[in-house]
């Protein structure tokens, strides 16, 4: 079982930056993908970004791609999104996900965090 903790979600204005962590514990394998997703009101869960534990590349979503970057600590077991050029539509609930490659789907989630970003 794996459990994850997001924090560091808030206001921001419009081309501010906030740092999202994602603090796992429990049985997380070298073999895992972490991701973060969010979703806006009355939209989809949608993919923003994916790293390995270990090694590896990092992915991003087109909207994101050059604003944000994913990195980790592993040592502190923790997943950061920094989060540059905001912008009104990056508002969301904005969740961690962890799974191992194996799968096809995330398997353990976070319970999100709020970023609302005013025009």
């Amino acid at each position: 079982q794996v459990q994850l903790v997001e924090s560091g979600g808030g206001l921001v204005q419009a081309g501010g930056s906030l740092r999202l962590s994602c603090a796992a514990s429990g049985r997380i394998f070298s073999t895992y993908t972490v991701a973060w997703f969010r979703q806006a009101p009355g939209k989809e869960r949608a993919f923003v970004a994916a790293i390995p534990w270990v090694g590896g590349t990092t992915n991003y979503a087109d909207s994101v791609k050059g604003r944000f970057a994913i990195s980790r600590d592993t040592a502190k077991n923790t997943v950061y999104l920094q989060m540059n050029s905001l912008k009104p539509e990056d508002t969301a609930v904005y969740y961690c996900a962890t799974k191992s490659v194996l799968v096809q789907s995330y398997q353990y989630w976070g319970q999100g965090t709020q970023v609302t970003v005013s025009s």
